[in-house]
């Protein structure tokens, strides 16, 4: 079994964005020396909640302050974008970090109508065209000129990016199969129907120089406590902000467990709030790793990807080392190693 990290950079109530992207960096180093073994930065504009606009410039910032884990996006949202310049992005980052970087592509806005028109200024491609960006994405990352221009995506490397198609439906599976790419689900998004989706995406896989045979992963938030009363009061604050996003009140960052236990829930919102937590695991450590091992099993998968969020900070690192102590992985990050030296 395989951790990884999902980091979307979250502005805490009374912090600021230079708070969060400090975290950020600190969290990288963190997992890394607990054994995880990818860390995923994601993209968003235009919102007070989440710090990460620019996921190649902090990949960047995280690949120069760690050194042997898998660093990428999770993900770029490519219809906004020219794949050359996307290709081109992450040629350089895998020249500049050999075997360490991973380019994941969304198709999701990443923000209000408002964000994809400042975007692309009139550019945009939109997502009735993904696929085609993808295979010319591809193609430009192997080092070929899809569009006969005679150009080439510099610098052409010795090595190429891991390239991955993420998604919370059924759509992205089948390009991803199609196409002989690497598929997330993001259950964090999407808390049904994904195992489903998944076995598609198996039985149609086509082998393609990018990969002999079908990879995957599954992404949730996951929030652990040294039991199981310290998990639920964290989590209780992801739940107020999960409902607030929806209602399209975010507001000024995310919510404290102790304003989350003040606030005046409905009847609607603690229905709401159930049907959430399809979309997370809480619990202590034992019941954290119980759960993790179900859903890889359900998803017929080697690796989860954790999104841990709560609003103090060292809550959130110590998350990590609990589920990371649950899992042996330093042990096993050490035995793979010995295994690939061998």
């Amino acid at each position: 079994m395989k951790l990884s990290v999902l980091d979307q950079s979250p502005v805490s109530r009374g912090n600021t964005p230079v708070d969060a992207l400090r975290e950020t960096t600190k969290l990288a180093q963190e997992t890394e020396k607990l054994g995880y073994h990818r860390f995923w930065v994601s993209e968003h504009h235009s919102t007070k909640s989440l710090a990460g606009s620019s996921p190649e410039v902090l990949i960047s910032h995280l690949a120069a302050n760690t050194n042997t884990m898998r660093i990428g996006s999770g993900g770029v949202l490519l219809p906004h974008y020219s794949p050359y310049k996307v290709a081109e992005n992450f040629r350089m980052l895998e020249t500049l970090n050999p075997n360490r970087i991973d380019l994941g592509l969304g198709r999701a806005p990443g923000g209000m109508p408002n964000v994809t028109k400042a975007l692309a200024g009139g550019n945009s491609m939109g997502i009735d065209h993904y696929l085609e960006q993808v295979n010319e994405l591809a193609s430009y990352l192997k080092g070929e000129d899809p569009n006969r221009l005679n150009v080439r995506a510099t610098p052409l490397g010795r090595t190429t990016p891991e390239m991955w198609l993420l998604g919370s439906s059924a759509a992205s599976a089948m390009m991803a199969a199609q196409r002989g790419l690497a598929f997330t689900f993001a259950h964090f998004i999407n808390g049904n129907g994904g195992s489903t989706v998944v076995d598609r995406y198996l039985s149609r896989f086509v082998p393609s120089e990018f990969n002999e045979t079908p990879q995957t992963n599954v992404a949730i938030f996951v929030v652990c406590g040294e039991t199981e009363e310290e998990a639920e009061y964290l989590a209780s604050g992801l739940d107020l902000a999960i409902l607030l996003i929806e209602q399209g009140k975010s507001g000024e960052g995310f919510p404290s467990p102790d304003e989350a236990h003040q606030f005046s829930y409905s009847v609607f919102d603690k229905e709401r709030i159930r049907e959430n937590r399809s979309r997370m695991i809480v619990g202590d450590p034992e019941q954290v790793k119980n759960q993790i091992e179900e859903l890889a099993s359900k998803y017929q998968t080697e690796e989860v990807i954790i999104n841990t969020i709560t609003h103090d900070f060292e809550s959130r690192i110590k998350s990590y080392k609990l589920i990371a102590e649950a899992f042996d992985l330093k042990e096993n990050a050490s035995l793979d190693k010995t295994n690939c030296n061998n």
